[in-house]
């Protein structure tokens, strides 16, 4: 193909649909590529929760904003996502545990999140169905969920109405500098543009590799599961200290589980496997918190990969070295915090001075 394009995003979650729908509202022609399809990554297959209690301190910012965003989505990407203001509870089930809720939340909670620490009881008075292990929690009024299944629809609208050109099915074969970027795909296509942002998730550091990069990226494998559906038993996000649970059910009656337990793969050899040990201790972890979750049946379980950088801070910005060419990544929390990024890094792309800093 010998169309030229202002801008390249490669990578169809939250952080690189963002960045190509504010790039594109800012006057720039923009293709978005994804090797699969808009939001079948990270971004599809996380358990959904927007909780700011589970935001490093210095992200806090960030994520209040990018809830805000969440919140406006419906408006912004014309389309529903099934944003919900519920509340969220994090429990400490022992005093060590209790001790490591405290330290973090007074940190979270002095760098702007609206939370407050209660006791187990009150907990319980909030949400009769929480097991009588719990000893402290904190809870967040704001904390909610939106549903990550369909936030690859939910953009797609968007970057169409936005006249983004979308190629799905597709990955990247060769990234060259030739007159800005020209990308060879694996189907033998060629597009060319003058701009490059890499937000392709896991597979942002063999990308970079192409431009003679190599950023220090690792790869967890991220683990969720959901319920049969059962009657109500909570109407709030249920978390844990450690941050090894995250518990929320759906308005069809179904139990989200997750919290980060990982199973095992690598995210360029394919399809990631279960670890049942993994699944287990996720599945008992939330059985302790609700204890009537021993009675429900597991429908389903998958699978999806995130990356992260040791500091375990987002990967965003210019790329060192490559002119025109940015990075979005490597984002923990990312769910929350996308919206927000992508729509930084568009406004530092299009030459204005960002909000916040990358």
């Amino acid at each position: 193909m010998t169309d030229r394009y202002d801008a390249l995003v490669i990578g169809g979650g939250v952080m690189g649909a963002g960045t190509a729908l504010h790039l594109a509202r800012g006057g720039l022609r923009v293709l978005l590529l994804d090797r699969k399809g808009l939001g079948t990554g990270a971004s599809g297959v996380n358990a959904g929760t927007l909780s700011l209690q589970i935001k490093r301190a210095a992200l806090v910012p960030y994520a209040l904003r990018g809830r805000e965003r969440w919140a406006a989505a419906e408006k912004l990407l014309g389309f529903d996502v099934h944003y919900r203001v519920t509340g969220g509870l994090t429990l400490a089930f022992t005093p060590a545990e209790a001790a490591i809720l405290e330290a973090r939340m007074a940190e979270r909670r002095e760098a702007g999140v609206p939370l407050e620490i209660i006791s187990g009881d009150r907990a319980r008075q909030m949400e009769p169905a929480l097991g009588p292990r719990a000893l402290l929690a904190s809870y967040c009024a704001i904390d909610g969920y939106a549903d990550s299944t369909v936030t690859g629809r939910a953009y797609r609208a968007a970057l169409l109405a936005a006249g983004v050109a979308v190629h799905e099915g597709d990955g990247i074969a060769a990234i060259e500098r030739e007159a800005g970027f020209v990308l060879r795909t694996e189907a033998g296509l060629v597009f060319r543009g003058t701009r490059l942002v890499l937000a392709a998730g896991a597979w942002t550091r063999r990308l970079a590799r192409m431009l003679g990069v190599d950023f220090p990226i690792a790869v967890r494998v991220n683990m969720v599961s959901v319920t049969e559906r059962v009657p109500r038993l909570v109407t709030r996000t249920v978390g844990h200290a450690t941050g090894l649970l995250t518990l929320k059910q759906s308005e069809n009656g179904t139990m989200l589980v997750g919290g980060g337990w990982q199973g095992q793969g690598d995210a360029e050899e394919g399809p990631a496997t279960m670890l049942p040990d993994n699944l287990v201790g996720n599945l008992r972890l939330a059985a302790t918190a609700l204890p009537d979750l021993r009675r429900t049946r597991v429908v389903r379980s998958w699978l999806g990969y995130e990356a992260h950088v040791p500091d375990m801070l987002p990967l965003a910005g210019a790329i060192p070295g490559v002119a025109d060419a940015w990075v979005l990544a490597c984002v923990r929390g990312g769910n929350t915090l996308g919206p927000y990024l992508s729509e930084l890094l568009a406004t530092r792309i299009l030459g204005r001075e960002p909000e916040l800093p990358l």
